[in-house]
């Protein structure tokens, strides 16, 4: 992680933004490489479309425009299209593009369902007559679409009457094509900053520390490319109160406590357990001696019922 930047505001609705982030290294090199050599840059999603418009700089049109791809040295015409033609004369990588490029007009195309492997130089040569030719180059970059960010909470300290959060927006992936804003409303002063990660790809870190008597603001989170923009957004009471401050405990003093936690939960099951064995086998020992003190009682009784038969049986004897 790097290192974080404070800026203090202070008064009543004093605030505390702490921003930590990266060394900003965004697409801009590309783009300015692109503008520089008389590209037109083009962007384009993975799965999505683009359309070529060729800028028309003569009064007539052109007879015929033919489009490749690849870079000034080492480029292929893939189609020609020749004014009032219906369809286009398809030259090389039919394969590859056939069945993805529509031609809306003899100035345009258009392909769908771009892949990464699409990126790169397409060039419009448009011929007319008299020989005059005209060649514009787009600079096509297709990226991936963007995720849903997810908004974590690394850390948050609460007193009397402060909170101190630090909030993560993170994004799966190595993503060098994204970049990432923090928007907030309800705070004295918006907050806005913009950069690209590098050392740790993909994480953004913003510590805020505010009063609670402005725990109704709103922070989003906005990752974005040059195409498209997802948002997530969190509110400042939600990270702010008592139960986010339990659920977001970091750092050795976590880790002691969780390893207590665990260790009084085992502790109180064995003694459960321990508890309804030992409370099970006295009922069985129980049920045993009763058992015994039947079988002695009933042998007992047997015993004197054959003494009275024979003391009677006795004087009998002694009539005859």
């Amino acid at each position: 992680m790097s290192q974080s930047s404070v800026t203090q505001y202070h008064g009543v609705t004093s605030i505390c933004v702490c921003i930590c982030s990266t060394v900003v290294q965004s697409s801009g090199p590309r783009d300015s490489e692109a503008q520089d050599s008389g590209f037109v840059p083009m962007y384009g999603i993975r799965g999505g479309s683009v359309l070529f418009q060729v800028i028309k700089e003569q009064e007539a049109d052109p007879e015929e425009v033919s489009w490749g791809f690849g870079p000034q040295s080492n480029y292929r015409v893939l189609l020609r299209v020749r004014r009032g033609a219906d369809t286009p004369t398809w030259v090389s990588l039919q394969d590859k593009y056939q069945q993805r490029v529509q031609v809306p007009s003899l100035m345009s195309l258009r392909i769908e369902n771009l892949t990464l492997e699409d990126s790169g130089q397409y060039r419009a040569r448009a011929s007319f007559t008299e020989g005059i030719e005209s060649t514009e180059v787009f600079h096509l970059t297709v990226d991936e679409p963007v995720i849903i960010p997810e908004i974590l909470v690394k850390s948050s300290s609460i007193t009397s009457s402060w909170c101190n959060v630090t909030l993560e927006c993170k994004v799966p992936g190595h993503r060098e094509d994204l970049s990432v804003t923090w928007e907030s409303k309800g705070l004295p002063r918006e907050l806005e900053w913009s950069g690209t990660p590098e050392v740790a790809p993909n994480t953004w870190e913003l510590t805020v520390n505010l009063p609670l008597i402005q725990s109704s603001a709103n922070l989003t989170c906005v990752v974005s490319n040059h195409v498209e923009k997802e948002t997530a957004s969190v509110d400042f009471a939600q990270v702010c109160s008592d139960s986010s401050q339990e659920q977001t405990i970091s750092g050795p003093f976590g880790v002691f406590l969780y390893i207590t936690v665990l260790v009084l939960y085992f502790l109180g099951t064995g003694l459960c357990v321990w508890k309804i064995y030992k409370r099970e086998r006295n009922m069985d020992t129980g049920r045993e001696e009763a058992l015994q003190e039947d079988q002695r009682n009933h042998d007992d009784g047997n015993g004197t019922e054959q003494t009275s038969t024979s003391a009677s049986v006795l004087p009998m004897n002694t009539q005859d």
